[in-house]
């Protein structure tokens, strides 16, 4: 179902922590790429160099061979290596001009090679960072931000900064040392002309200055835009199903329009600020080209302005004429730099404030690897909620007795022994998937602990813990990729065989052996090829193939039929025999036989012992066990008012 979008930015708030995103972005990435960025900036310093040789030189031809006002000469070169007729003067001149641009053309490549090389390694590390570090984060990470908007930051920020880390560095040292040749030359041919055509250089830089001042929150905003609009169309396009049959394509085309439109405001009030300062920086430099041509034409003819003293050649006027365009330009041209060095700034703000999102979920320096040998697992006193962690979290102390936090489960305590079936069941919302999810450590207890074996989790790996549960649930999600990478994810170094053995006991071989291409047929993204029923067994078999210590099935089988479910439980029954095993089911005749079965309410623990001995006490579980035999006209009055109160609290809240 499509859901509302906030419309505060949801990174604003780790975004603004980031302190200097490009610096850190050079420290730690760029210099894991030095041998690359030292190619492309000696290219770029050896290219430009041999670039500017050919109006060099023909400044020189022009008063020395084609005028003949002064002597043939060159700059680092002996007059006695020089030849003194005038035809091989010529052809000297145009041996280095040619020479030059052949030389300029090797250091053209080189020079892209360094710079793509250097963007597109700095591109794939941050990607994969970025991405690793994401995916570590707990889930209430997830449940906080819009799939679109993290697809925004990998996709889009990160090829923000590939741009500019390779146009927009490669122009920056490119123009910057074509800006210091040239006034470098200029100032050594006639420094006081080089005063009057570098005399547009401050205003240039104001101008920049300004600009820089007004572009960076726009550019903000357009980011922040851009990730609402992905995260919407993301939104919809995983509800189409529910639009389709809901009748409400017209509203959500109305939905998308809005969050359309206010990217077009923020990109467009971006683009307007951009697309005046370019035309106002191109008429700055127009106005130093064209004083520069005025001034020194008056003085090549004789006529000198003001306090110019000296003669100007002809061929130092042609110098001028070409290197001015060549520098005013380039000079304007900053602005794009700085243009794309902002979009790369707000998309690395972005990036960084990502990788610092702290997570709920820490592993201890000194944790162990988790050994599990009898599988007995304890809650002791287990409290947790989502809104008492961000508290606690933020706040690094646990909550007092006058805490307002809400709790989603409640001093929870109960205990179980090795190879032991648990079932938990309640209403829904009351806390059974978050008590799974906690021994999961998809998020970490408030207060309290859980032990397997006696070790505290938050003593022992993730990665090991994880390794030792297995984990059925009930909102099954396949890869994009075959029936057999399905089942065989997590235990990549499965056989065939035993790929097989696992789908027979999840009683999933004999419809995947029906598939056009077996166990090698694709599976569609998020598995929409199968069935809901098929998509469980094959979530099944995946944690049947894992072998593991500790079992937990949450719903697992909520999308069979009745037949086929029968046909799984024989087979989880000889699966969990000898292994700790958590069922959570709201099909109370799926658990009956469970040694042990825990009963919550609104997240606590109301009744606990065998199915005959729940029955017996006649109290939540009896009537739970009543509706589903369809005795619905016996129950009290209050147990149906408090199930009314408990569906509205749940689909407000959506907790379990």
């Amino acid at each position: 179902m499509s859901v509302d979008l906030d419309e505060e930015e949801v990174f604003e708030d780790v975004r603004d922590r980031v302190d200097d995103p490009m610096r850190r972005l050079f420290a730690k990435y760029g210099r894991e790429n030095a041998f690359e960025f030292v190619v492309g900036l000696i290219s770029s310093i050896a290219a430009r160099v041999l670039d500017l040789i050919p109006p060099l030189l023909l400044s020189i031809a022009v008063d020395a061979i084609f005028l003949d006002n002064t002597e043939y000469s060159l700059w680092l070169v002996p007059d006695a290596w020089l030849p003194t007729s005038t035809t091989a003067q010529l052809w000297l001149t145009v041996a280095i001009i040619a020479g030059a641009f052949l030389l300029g053309a090797a250091f053209h490549w080189t020079r892209n090679w360094g710079w793509n090389s250097f963007a597109q390694s700095i591109q794939h590390d941050v990607r994969t960072d970025t991405y690793d570090k994401m995916q570590r984060l707990n889930m209430e990470f997830f449940a906080d931000k819009q799939t679109g908007e993290l697809m925004s930051i990998l996709s889009n920020d990160v090829n923000r900064l590939e741009r500019f880390l390779n146009d927009g560095m490669n122009s920056f040292f490119r123009l910057s040392i074509m800006v210091v040749a040239i006034a470098v030359i200029l100032v050594n041919t006639n420094w006081q002309l080089a005063l009057v055509a570098l005399g547009v250089v401050p205003l240039i830089a104001v101008f920049t200055k300004k600009f820089i001042d007004v572009i960076q929150p726009k550019y903000a905003d357009v980011r922040s835009s851009v990730g609402q609009l992905n995260s919407r169309l993301e939104n919809n396009l995983g509800g189409i199903q529910v639009i389709k049959a809901a009748n409400t394509e017209g509203f959500e085309s109305d939905r998308v329009d809005d969050v359309s439109e206010d990217y077009f405001d923020a990109n467009w009030d971006a683009i307007d600020t951009r697309i005046k300062f370019f035309p106002g920086l191109r008429l700055l430099s127009g106005i130093g080209f064209v004083i520069t041509f005025v001034i020194g034409g008056l003085w090549v003819v004789g006529e000198p302005l003001g306090p110019l003293s000296g003669e100007l050649q002809a061929g130092e006027f042609v110098l001028f004429i070409l290197l001015t365009q060549r520098f005013i330009w380039p000079m304007a041209q900053f602005g794009q730099i700085i243009n794309m060095y902002q979009r790369a700034h707000a998309s690395s703000e972005r990036i960084f404030g990502l990788m610092d999102t702290p997570s709920r979920i820490r592993e201890e320096p000194d944790a162990d690897p988790l050994v599990v040998d009898e599988g007995e697992v304890g809650f002791d006193d287990v409290s947790f909620g989502y809104d008492a962690g961000k508290a606690q979290s933020a706040s690094g102390a646990s909550s007092g007795d006058d805490d307002p936090r809400d709790y989603i489960v409640e001093d929870v305590t109960f205990d179980v022994d090795g190879g032991d079936t648990v079932a938990l069941v309640g209403p829904t919302g009351a806390g059974k998937s978050t008590v799974m999810k906690l021994l999961l450590r998809m998020y970490d207890v408030d207060e309290g602990a859980i032990r397997i074996d006696g070790t505290d989790l938050r003593d022992a790996t993730i990665p090991s813990l994880r390794q030792t549960l297995g984990y059925v649930s009930q909102e099954t999600f396949l890869f994009y990729g075959t029936v057999q990478e399905n089942i065989e994810y997590g235990t990549f170094d499965a056989d065939h065989e035993e790929v097989v053995e696992a789908a027979k006991m999840a009683e999933a071989h004999q419809f995947i052996q029906n598939l056009p291409e077996g166990y090698d047929t694709k599976v569609g993204e998020r598995g929409v090829k199968l069935s809901g029923g098929q998509r469980q067994r094959i979530a099944l078999a995946r944690a049947i193939l894992k072998d593991p210590d500790i079992l937990v099935l949450d719903e697992a089988t909520s999308d069979v039929d009745t037949e086929t479910e029968m046909l799984i439980q024989r087979s989880l029954d000889k699966l969990t025999a000898d292994r700790t095993t958590f069922a959570i089911a709201h099909r109370l005749s799926t658990i009956k036989d469970a040694d042990k079965i825990v009963v919550l309410e609104d997240g606590q623990i109301v009744e606990r012992g065998s199915h005959d001995d729940l029955l017996a006490e006649d109290g939540l579980y009896a009537k739970l066990w009543a509706v589903q035999a369809g005795e619905v006209d016996e129950l009290p009055e209050e147990f149906v008012e408090r199930a009314a109160r408990r569906r509205a609290q749940t689909e407000a809240t959506d907790d379990d």
